[in-house]
């Protein structure tokens, strides 16, 4: 997972720069995962059984495309090279990491969305 995330670090910084159009569509929430992520796993689970109806696209931070809308994401909220996954984006806000204490966040963050 470290070994990953340095990569994704390593691809983010070599394309930080680029003036790419921004390729996020405001009306959707976004969830960078990785499959080998158990957190996202965790997050996922949650999701499944406390809202079963809210709609997110998934990005799989592994394929060419996914990295692409990852580093969209961080290029809009200035995350730098501090990204990582599970990642939320929204509109206007962003929840990046998963945990029991996240869940009020996340909660905040999809309300209008439901």
């Amino acid at each position: 997972m470290k070994k990953f995330l340095y990569i994704l670090i390593a691809i983010f910084t070599c394309f930080a720069c680029s003036q790419q159009n921004d390729i996020l569509d405001p009306e959707k929430i976004y969830f960078f995962y990785s499959d080998s992520c158990s957190h996202c796993h965790d997050a996922l689970a949650f999701i499944d059984k406390e809202y079963p109806n809210l709609e997110l696209t998934m990005v799989n931070v592994a394929s060419p495309k996914g990295q692409n809308m990852l580093f969209s994401c961080a290029r809009k909220f200035k995350l730098g090279s501090q990204i990582g996954t599970p990642l939320f984006c929204t509109e206007n806000d962003y929840l990046m990491g998963w945990s029991e204490e996240y869940i009020p966040k996340f909660k905040e963050l999809v309300a209008s969305y439901k």
